[in-house]
């Protein structure tokens, strides 16, 4: 039986029993997309993961999660409905302000006597957040020696992300978190208005390395002087988590710096230790050991 959902919400049922059958149709599910496309969910937070199937067994119209495996494994178009509902795409422009207002005042400093620096977004989605970086270190006067390298599992947002493009009813909001965030100027003079969007101007793309990585198989691919990942390791379980940490502190350089989300914490993980908070509420650490 599917679950009840109301919007992304669900019953309390829903959040705390699954059925042991349907676990296991989930884990077959999960395993079959691993073992045939090599994008491995494997452990993602289940109720987030579960409800995001039924999501897509509802779209294509079956009942069950038998049949959703049957589907996408013998078609590729279904697989690839099935990865964009997996994919977290919530983003904006200078995402949580006060983040990026810490970052200019507590880590720019810091970087300015760096001949070169390297910056890793990790799950960066349709590119707002990279993007309000390139527009604050481009403010720092830092953007000229700064390579950004922007990553996501879903090669479809990555595409989308090369295009600079912002819908124009957003363009009030990512102003105000601009202004918050510390900027010096207007976010229109980053921007030009073509038809219906707001194309971002094209230098702020110019330092910007767009590329598929998934961070629950894939390795480190370079050494970083800084890397943010916000507000992806939520949906991700402790052996995942662990995973992703030792990923991120192999590919940090020596007092490189590793930006959180809101609701993420190293604090309670067996890499406290390495880090030296910078800002506890940003999530802003630096690299010690």
């Amino acid at each position: 039986m599917s679950p009840k959902l109301f919007g992304d919400r669900t019953t309390t049922a829903y959040r705390e029993e699954i059925d042991p059958l349907e676990q296991l149709e989930i884990e077959l599910l999960l395993e079959a997309l691993y073992r045939h496309y090599g994008f491995d969910f494997r452990n993602y937070v289940l109720p987030s993961i579960r409800r995001r199937i039924w999501h897509r067994i509802h779209a294509e119209k079956l009942s069950t999660i038998s049949g959703l495996q049957e589907q996408i494994l013998h078609d590729r178009s279904a697989m690839k409905r099935l990865i964009a509902d997996f994919s977290i795409t919530v983003t904006e422009m200078f995402r949580d302000p006060s983040f990026f207002h810490s970052f200019r005042t507590n880590i720019v400093p810091l970087l300015q006597d760096y001949a070169c620096i390297r910056i890793w977004h990790a799950g960066c989605s349709t590119g707002e957040e990279v993007y309000s970086m390139a527009i604050l270190m481009h403010e720092e006067g830092l953007h000229h020696k700064t390579r950004y390298y922007a990553t996501d599992m879903n090669a479809d947002v990555i595409e989308e992300a090369k295009q600079r493009s912002i819908a124009i009813d957003k363009l009030q909001a990512y102003n105000d978190n601009y202004m918050q965030a510390g900027g010096r100027k207007s976010l229109s003079d980053y921007y030009r208005i073509e038809h219906d969007r707001a194309i971002l101007l094209p230098y702020l793309a110019d330092n910007i390395v767009f590329a598929q990585h998934n961070l629950a198989v894939d390795q480190s691919f370079n050494e970083f002087h800084v890397i943010i990942c916000r507000n992806v390791m939520i949906y991700f379980n402790t052996t995942l988590q662990t995973r992703v940490y030792t990923l991120f502190h192999e590919s940090l350089c020596l007092s490189g710096f590793l930006g959180l989300g809101h609701k993420e914490n190293i604090a309670f993980t067996s890499h406290s230790a390495l880090y030296k908070e910078m800002d506890a509420n940003e999530k802003l650490y630096r690299k010690i050991k």
